[in-house]
Parts: C-alpha cells; sequence; structure tokens
C-alpha cells in the first residue's frame, strides 16, 4: 500500500484539473505595512511547473 506524505498533503491542492497550487509565502503576519496590492498579489496561490507537478504526485498517491 502507498502511503501518502502527510507533510505535502497539507501544503497544496489539487484542482479538478489535476494542476497543483500552492500557498504563496508573506502572508501570515507583519500585514499592516505590506500595501494592499503586495497582499492582493498573493491572494490566490501559485501552479507548480509541469516538471514539479510529477515529483508531488508521487508523494501524493492517492489525491487524483
Amino acid at each position: 500500500m502507498l502511503k501518502t506524505r502527510s507533510g505535502v498533503a497539507k501544503r497544496l491542492k489539487v484542482t479538478g484539473s489535476g494542476k497543483i497550487i500552492l500557498g504563496k509565502a508573506c502572508k501570515r503576519h507583519l500585514l499592516s505595512n505590506k500595501s494592499k496590492k503586495a497582499k492582493g498579489r498573493n491572494k490566490y496561490g501559485l501552479e507548480v511547473s509541469a516538471s514539479e507537478t510529477k515529483r508531488i504526485l508521487r508523494q501524493i498517491p492517492h489525491a487524483l
């Protein structure tokens, strides 16, 4: 039986089409001195590249 790497599973989300979304950094604390534009750019996360996707999907075999 294949086990999921739980640390990886907690840090990303797999979309319906199979893309992997990671949360961006710099959105946890000290937000009062960051501009609204900087916080807005950070809103949705980052799509992982195709080469990284293959590597990550091996660590979360039950995601799809």
